[in-house]
């Protein structure tokens, strides 16, 4: 049918197609913070090679289990005589890149499949709900490390085996957002006129139910380090002698009560990117609620 038969000419769509404006985000207390201590964290990434002394995989036996604030080594050094401050530093760059590489394609196929799925129900729906189901009712963690283990050691089977399951958060989400879009008005009179059902999600339903994907973004990237941190601890993640968080603190754990340093300190670091990105998305969160 068309928009002369029914009446409805540009000028009229747009009245009832909702017009997606960026809203300003207050800086409230909670995202200051967290961006702060993110931008940090994100400045010694890019910084590391002009931020540290010394090659983090270098090792020198002779300057072994240096406590911190050591002449030329701030944090100290490991079993190997490696400048923990170097290994850190070097660290945080592939941390973050876990971090933002296992959450990109989750996001995309996770929020695609939500809304399609919500928009069009019937079968498709359904399928996809019991698969999700399935899932879930697994703890995200123990599949991980079962899909590592099939697959074998190493940071692109790391990306693999965190997309396999990291995409049903933002199904669910985008899904749910759907399912209470789908019948409002400017939906349906994009659907009068004779919009494809393609059209009608990327151009008017994705916009208007993305939001919370996004803001659950950042508690994905938290999960996706601490994920990749622990199957580094675990000998799963990036081999040695690559730095990295997890398998700092699993080299040191032995020397735990000899050298703390070498766990605790690449746990603060942890730490720190994990309550950064926590305050992001919380703060968004209040954005989004105000």
């Amino acid at each position: 049918m068309s928009e002369k038969a029914l009446g409805v000419g540009p000028a009229q769509l747009t009245r009832v197609t909702p017009v997606v404006r960026a809203r300003k985000v207050r800086l409230n207390s909670t995202l200051l913070t967290g961006l702060g201590l993110l931008g940090l964290v994100v400045l010694v990434a890019i910084a590391a090679p002009l931020l540290t002394p010394y090659d983090p995989i270098a090792q020198q036996f002779t300057e072994s289990f240096l406590p911190p604030f050591s002449p030329g080594h701030i944090l100290g050094t490991d079993n190997f005589g490696r400048d923990i401050w170097s290994r850190i530093a070097y660290s945080t760059r592939l941390d973050l890149q876990i971090g933002l590489l296992s959450v990109l394609f989750p996001f995309i196929f996770g929020g695609l499949m939500g809304i399609a799925t919500g928009y069009l129900g019937g079968k498709l729906d359904t399928f996809l709900m019991r698969i999700v189901d399935v899932l879930m009712a697994f703890p995200f963690l123990i599949l991980v490390i079962a899909i590592m283990s099939i697959l074998g050691p190493g940071l692109t089977n790391l990306y693999i085996a965190v997309g396999v399951v990291g995409w049903i958060p933002y199904a669910r989400i985008t899904r749910g957002e759907t399912l209470a879009t789908r019948h409002l008005e400017y939906v349906l009179a994009a659907r009068t006129i004779g919009c494809s059902s393609g059209r009608i999600m990327l151009r008017h339903i994705l916009p208007n139910v993305i939001a919370p994907a996004l803001i659950y973004v950042f508690t994905g990237m938290v999960l996706a380090i601490l994920t990749g941190a622990t199957l580094s601890f675990l000998g799963l993640g990036p081999q040695p002698p690559t730095p990295e968080w997890g398998a700092m603190i699993a080299e040191g754990r032995q020397f735990l009560l000899l050298a703390w340093w070498m766990t605790t300190l690449p746990g603060l670091a942890l730490l720190v990117v994990g309550v950064a990105l926590s305050l992001i998305g919380d703060g968004l969160a209040e954005n989004r609620g105000g």
